[in-house]
C-alpha cells in the first residue's frame, strides 16, 4: 500500500529542535519532504516574498527525508513545496510545526507556524499547525509525539472539510500527564503592547516591542482555557476572513 506524502515546513526554521520532533513522528505515518526557512521566521503572519530572490537548497539535516531550505518566509516553503520540490506530486497532509511558543487565540494572525498551515488549506490539502506552548529553545517535546501521532493520523485517516486547517497547541511538560485532547474555538484574547523606546551608541533612538497577553474569555470552550487546564486545543481555522453576519445588517440598514 503506497504511504501518505507529508509536506513538513515551520518558522523556526529547519534546524529547530521543534521541527526535528514533528519529521521523526511524521515517519512514523508516511513518506516526508521538508520545505522549511533557513532562519527563524516567527511572527511573520502570511508574509510572501514579492520584492526579493528566493534561495532553495537541497539539505541532509534529516537522515533518510528529503528536504529544503528556504530563505523566505513559511508561506513561501509552502509554495515554492508545491510548485517546484514536489512538481505534480500532491501532499496528502500539511504540517507545520512543532512551534517553540504558543499559538493560541490572535496570535494564529501572527503565525509563520499557522501561515504555512493555511497556505496549504488554500490549496485544498488537509493541513495542521502543531505548537508547544513552552518558548525555550530547548524545551522538551517528548511529551507531544503522541498527540501530534494521533491528531495527524486522523486528519490522514478521516480527512478535513475544504479550506480547513487545524491549530493544535500542545500544554508545557508538566508533572502530570496530558488530559486529553478538546476540539475548542479560538478565545477572545489579545496582546496588550507596549513600545519600549531605546538609543543605540550612535544616539539613535529605536523601539523594542513588549507587552502582555490578556485574555478576556471566561468560557471553558476555548484553546487559552484548554491549555490552562493541561488540555491539547484544537481550533479548526479558515482563511476566510468574511464577517458572515454583519452582511445582512449592513445590507438592511447602510444607505449605498
Amino acid at each position: 500500500m503506497k504511504r501518505p506524502l507529508i509536506l513538513v515546513s515551520n518558522d523556526d526554521g529547519i534546524t529547530s529542535k521543534g521541527i526535528r520532533t514533528l519529521v521523526e513522528v511524521m515517519k512514523e505515518l508516511g513518506e516526508v519532504v521538508v520545505v522549511a526557512p533557513d532562519s527563524p521566521q516567527s511572527g511573520m503572519g502570511h508574509a510572501i516574498t514579492i520584492g526579493n530572490t528566493l534561495r532553495l537548497e537541497e539539505t541532509d539535516i534529516f537522515d533518510g527525508v528529503t528536504a529544503y531550505e528556504c530563505s523566505g518566509t513559511p508561506a513561501d516553503c509552502v509554495k515554492l513545496a508545491k510548485h517546484f520540490v514536489l512538481k505534480d506530486r500532491r501532499p496528502d497532509l500539511v504540517v507545520s510545526g512543532i512551534n517553540h511558543g504558543s499559538n493560541t487565540s490572535i496570535s494564529i494572525l501572527y503565525s509563520g507556524t499557522m501561515s504555512a498551515a493555511i497556505e496549504g488549506a488554500i490549496e485544498g490539502m488537509p493541513a495542521i499547525g502543531f505548537s508547544l506552548c513552552d518558548y525555550s529553545s530547548d524545551a522538551d517535546f517528548s511529551h507531544t509525539r503522541e498527540h501530534v501521532k494521533k491528531i495527524a493520523q486522523t486528519v490522514l485517516e478521516k480527512g478535513l472539510a475544504k479550506g480547513v486547517a487545524l491549530n493544535v497547541n500542545i500544554p508545557p511538560k508538566r508533572n502530570e500527564e496530558i488530559k486529553g485532547i478538546k476540539i475548542c474555538r479560538q478565545a477572545r484574547a489579545k496582546w496588550q503592547e507596549e513600545f519600549d523606546q531605546r538609543y543605540d551608541p550612535n544616539g539613535r533612538r529605536y523601539f523594542w516591542l513588549a507587552g502582555n497577553f490578556v485574555n478576556f474569555d471566561k468560557g471553558e470552550d476555548n484553546d487559552e482555557w484548554s491549555i490552562a487546564n493541561n488540555y491539547v486545543s484544537v481550533v479548526p481555522c479558515l482563511f476566510d476572513l468574511t464577517a458572515h453576519h454583519a452582511i445582512s445588517m449592513m445590507n438592511d440598514e447602510w444607505d449605498f
